[in-house]
């Protein structure tokens, strides 16, 4: 019998590659998707689809003992946020509501899917983010993800696995091609010149860390990345060399840039509506150091990504052109 598998978020860009690679291994697959997601590009997966609400515990562990999952991928949340109350109550509330269900019922593991944001960057250029590194988010998306963190490891029954991948790239991304689709048009902008360290991941070596995480040690986390570190060029660099582009390279003043991102996000917040251009996604952007260690899960997950920036990039910029994205 076909072990069975629960993966929230599945409509999202890294849901679609989890599901691929779940199905790879003959697990079965239930996506929980919001009633009103498109769901067209999943029409290719043999699949089965549910609808949860998160903030019913006794419906979920409902939902989980009908369905009897063995295990449940947690991706749903929310990355641009209307305001700090949907940060924490969809990224930290929710997950635990999933979480303490999944508890409750016995699940095999219950993956979490939080964010290199969750510790925070390094301060200095020196120096590797760890799994021992001490916590310091730099804004609202980071906090509510390290607050889950700490809410699930309070849930000393569950066979719990945290996962922590710095920025996700790949088919169907549209953040990094927020960026790719500004050079297209002739411009590469910058907030400020600092040196710094950035960590990236492409989406189906995540897909693959996440479903060899299943059968990880009970209770642990771990960062993801590519192993690599890249300075705040190279992605622009490469996009230029594989796009064949001649651009208009400009550096914002950061305060410039943060006034416009606070205005920005205000706007948004009166209109009810969420926005990739806050204070949050620049605090990020600006950070000095996400340089992060993989060993622990190259040691304990078998995690050895396939995929360097420039390998990631040209199949992802190959897919934009094929989907006429660009």
């Amino acid at each position: 019998m076909r072990e069975r598998v629960l993966i929230t978020g599945a409509s999202g860009f890294v849901g679609y590659h989890i599901i691929a690679e779940a199905l790879k291994h003959n697990l079965e697959v239930y996506a929980a998707v919001r009633k009103a997601s498109n769901t067209d590009h999943l029409r290719q997966f043999n699949i089965q689809y549910t609808h949860l609400r998160y903030n019913d515990v006794e419906g979920l562990i409902k939902e989980i003992k009908e369905k009897q999952y063995d295990y449940i991928i947690h991706l749903a949340g929310v990355n641009n946020g209307r305001s700090q109350k949907e940060y924490v109550t969809v990224n930290t509330y929710f997950a635990y509501n999933l979480a303490k269900a999944a508890e409750e019922c016995g699940v095999k593991k219950f993956i979490q899917m939080s964010s290199l944001a969750a510790i925070g960057p390094l301060k200095s250029l020196n120096g590797l983010l760890t799994e021992g590194t001490a916590p310091a988010p730099v804004n609202t998306f980071g906090k509510s993800k390290l607050a889950a963190e700490k809410k699930i490891a309070t849930l000393t029954k569950l066979n719990y696995t945290i996962l922590r991948p710095a920025a996700v790239y790949g088919p169907r991304d549209k953040g990094f091609f927020l960026f790719i689709k500004q050079m297209a048009k002739g411009l590469e902008p910058y907030a400020g010149e600092a040196e710094q360290k950035r960590s990236v991941l492409f989406a189906p070596d995540l897909a693959v860390a996440t479903i060899n995480a299943l059968h990880a040690p009970p209770q642990s986390s771990y960062n993801l990345s590519d192993g690599n570190f890249y300075n705040r060029y190279e992605l622009g660099d490469l996009v230029k060399e594989l796009l064949k582009l001649r651009v208009y390279k400009i550096h914002f003043p950061v305060n410039f840039v943060k006034i416009i991102a606070a205005l920005n996000g205000k706007l948004s917040s009166l209109r009810g509506k969420a926005t990739t251009v806050n204070t949050d996604k620049i605090a990020e952007l600006t950070a000095k150091n996400w340089h992060c260690d993989i060993a622990k899960a190259q040691a304990e997950i078998g995690f050895y990504p396939r995929h360097n920036l420039p390998a990631g990039l040209s199949l992802t910029l190959a897919w934009y052109k094929e989907n006429n994205w660009l």
